[in-house]
């Protein structure tokens, strides 16, 4: 089914083609970037006619750390190069309209991981994770145990952050194996992590490396994936990137990232892991643009096994951007509710059932993700543990309208509610917001005097949600 289109979502999405793109590692590479400025523009998406199942796709989940809504230049970065992400783009489909499930690390991945409000669970309270009495419960099912229940092979490679041993781990949720840290921020090079200690681990064990974090995850994935070739198993990857999360380093900064280690073992461990006193803009242009480096490398790990068709990848961030991210013309970052803060880069490829070239204006976000790979993975959610999140394997496959919901977030000190256009805020201070998103994407225009009918639907809406979720502390 064609999906509408106005001219200020086109102009808001950037749909000139999939960004400018520089030149790429490979022959191949370099050949598709020769001529990417020549591509058709975007066109809204379709779903291909006539398209047949297919054996079960293996999924690869690609989740980067901190990047902003408008980080790549197929979103609208006018200095950032982000040639492979963008040339995924090109093969897929672009959501304008995509969203995290929080405002911050932990419970974006717990909506991500069990296809549920985060406030369903304890662990999910947390904003984020920041101790060892907190994390996800093993016995609650996961995208990963409900896709090995259904003949999957899986892993996680990097960022965890829902929990850290001996009560908690990725191979405790379902995960097979498990290659990363724990916790929600490490110094690039002595794996030094948020709770002052070594945070680099295979399955429940450390695992010593101290080269540059982001180049070690690129090589796992790689490998895993050049393992899976010959199995015959499906098979799902979580391949979690800390990059472009604070400290600001690149692989040529291994001295600063001593500094800030010596730090770390001072005693000052979040001071040294929040990196004031250092960072750019240009800095953080590096660290996206060697993001976008190692994806391509692991893109070219799916084509040269053979398994590119029928692999799906997804690309995401765990939520808006921080302090050198670009934004525009979003308001608010990491931790608001405003939609610099959850409003994300998304990209879906899989060319054996999606067409190339599509843009997406369909409001999604991260448990609607969890629902449409367990769908298109053959597996069956827990009826004990109902999903919040709706599978959009009807729209992407058969033509289908996206189901009609409303998108519902919770943090503390803020609340929101996204119903069609139309974004139902609270602000810190307790004032409820009234904002017409197509019209108004910056959050400035507030409709709450003009529009109080409609202000009152979606805050009673919210607040019935929120009455079924667990209460936050008084702490």
């Amino acid at each position: 089914m064609p999906e509408k289109s106005t001219i200020s979502r086109r102009v808001f999405g950037g749909l000139v083609g999939a960004g400018a793109t520089t030149a790429l590692t490979g022959a191949a590479d370099t050949a598709a970037a020769a001529s990417a400025d020549h591509r058709p523009a975007e066109r809204p998406f379709r779903s291909r006619p006539g398209g047949r199942p297919g054996p079960r796709p293996n999924i690869l989940f690609v989740l980067a750390d901190d990047l902003g809504w408008a980080d790549l230049s197929s979103y609208g970065a006018p200095h950032i190069r982000t040639p492979h992400l963008d040339r995924l783009a090109a093969q897929g489909v672009r959501f304008t309209d995509g969203y995290s499930g929080s405002a911050t690390c932990s419970p974006t991945r717990f909506s991500l991981y069990t296809g549920r409000f985060p406030g369903r669970t304890r662990g999910g309270l947390a904003e984020p994770i920041g101790n060892r009495t907190q994390g996800l419960d093993p016995d609650h099912p996961t995208l990963a145990s409900l896709l090995k229940r259904a003949g999957y092979d899986t892993a996680l490679i990097g960022k965890w952050h829902c929990g850290w041993l001996p009560d908690y781990s990725p191979t405790k949720s379902g995960w097979d194996e498990f290659f990363g840290n724990f916790g929600g921020a490490l110094e690039y090079f002595s794996k030094l992590g948020q709770l002052g200690d070594y945070d680099l681990y295979e399955g429940d064990a450390t695992y010593k490396d101290l080269r540059y974090y982001t180049t070690i995850l690129t090589e796992r994935a790689a490998d895993y994936i050049s393992g899976r070739r010959h199995q015959g198993r499906p098979w799902l990857l979580n391949l979690n990137f800390t990059t472009p999360h604070w400290p600001w380093l690149t692989e040529e900064d291994e001295e600063q990232g001593a500094e800030i280690a010596a730090k770390i073992r001072s005693g000052d461990v979040l001071g040294a892991l929040l990196h004031h006193d250092g960072g750019s803009v240009e800095k953080y242009t590096e660290m996206v643009q060697d993001l976008d480096a190692s994806i391509g490398r692991v893109l070219a790990a799916v084509r040269r096994s053979g398994q590119e068709e029928n692999t799906i990848v997804v690309f995401a961030s765990d939520n808006g951007g921080e302090r050198f991210s670009y934004q525009w013309p979003l308001s608010g970052a990491k931790s608001s509710l405003l939609e610099g803060g959850i409003r994300v880069p998304t990209i879906l490829r899989w060319p054996a059932r999606v067409d190339g070239r599509q843009v997406s204006h369909q409001p999604v976000y991260s448990p609607d993700w969890t629902a449409t790979l367990l769908e298109l993975g053959g597996a069956r959610p827990d009826p004990a543990y109902p999903l919040d999140g709706h599978s959009l394997a009807g729209y992407l496959l058969r033509g289908e309208r996206v189901p009609a919901r409303d998108l519902f977030w919770r943090v503390r000190g803020n609340r929101a509610l996204r119903r069609g256009d139309h974004k139902y805020y609270r602000d810190a201070q307790g004032r409820d917001r009234l904002y017409d998103l197509a019209a108004d994407p910056r959050e400035q225009a507030d409709l709450a005097t003009t529009r109080p009918a409609l202000l009152a639907d979606l805050k009673s809406a919210w607040e019935r949600t929120d009455r079924t979720l667990l209460p936050y502390s008084a702490a």
